[in-house]
């Protein structure tokens, strides 16, 4: 070994000391081997002898007791299925921009937001900071589709809500995608927090940014919410220049998750 491929701080170790340990390890570990063997070999051979000794003992009887299964309705006693409204699967399977919060009244179309209303995947892997590897993780999480509404209100805010489905599969996509994000909520870029649990949702949480300052700008506010329903994400994002209140967030939030 070269001296020039061994950092200060690592020092040279004597040959002597590195052979001493390795060696008492590979001792210790024949040791045990040894000890293992022999206590297996012992112990099986013992427990032949004395079953040998013993008369033989009978098994028990099988005995399984039936089981029971609800009876069939009698016919015309069968409830209805459930209408397409409040089947879940149904209405995710349909055009997902139905299942978006309507626009508030007053409201003003984003004029760089929607437009129809979908966003492609690779658009929406995009807003991400490194594009091309957010793209490859959504793909692996089985991203389908994804539905956009935004509009402001207003001096300058700016509201937008997305839903993000995820084809059946292995994968958890749209858990394992609301997971992930809510995961970096507490770093300092962020909200600084983990936020308040938006009720009814299992996991969703909602979070109000601390206000963003820089010289000649104006002072920038965000409010954040990331929740699931089946294979469905929803990110709410609110954008101003003024406070944004808390219940501003949380009322969003819970009106989208009354639609899914």
């Amino acid at each position: 070994m070269n001296n020039e491929e061994i950092s200060p701080d690592q020092g040279i170790v004597p040959p002597s000391e590195v052979v001493r340990p390795r060696r008492r390890a590979l001792r210790t570990v024949g040791l045990v081997a040894v000890a293992a063997v022999l206590g297996l070999v012992g112990g099986t051979a013992v427990g032949y002898g004395v079953q040998a000794q013993r008369e033989p003992t009978p098994l028990p009887p099988l005995n399984q007791p039936a089981l029971a299964y609800p009876k069939p309705l009698p016919k015309g006693q069968a409830p209805d299925p459930l209408p397409a409204s409040e089947d879940r699967q149904a209405k995710a399977q349909g055009d997902l921009r139905k299942l978006l919060v309507p626009k508030p009244a007053g409201a003003k179309k984003d004029e760089f937001g929607d437009r129809d209303g979908w966003m492609s995947v690779r658009e929406y892997a995009s807003d991400f900071e490194r594009a091309g590897e957010a793209l490859s993780y959504q793909l692996e999480l089985g991203i389908r589709r994804v539905a956009v509404t935004s509009w402001k209100t207003g001096e300058n805010r700016l509201s937008q809500v997305r839903l993000i489905q995820y084809r059946p599969g292995d994968e958890l996509g749209a858990q394992d995608h609301v997971e992930d994000q809510q995961g970096y909520m507490t770093e300092e870029e962020y909200a600084e927090d983990e936020g308040e649990a938006l009720k009814g949702s299992g996991d969703g949480r909602y979070y109000v940014f601390p206000v963003r300052r820089e010289a000649g700008y104006l002072d920038f506010y965000e409010a954040r919410a990331y929740f699931h329903r089946g294979d469905i994400a929803v990110e709410i994002f609110i954008f101003d220049t003024k406070k944004i209140a808390e219940k501003d967030i949380r009322s969003l939030a819970e009106r989208q998750l009354g639609r899914l």
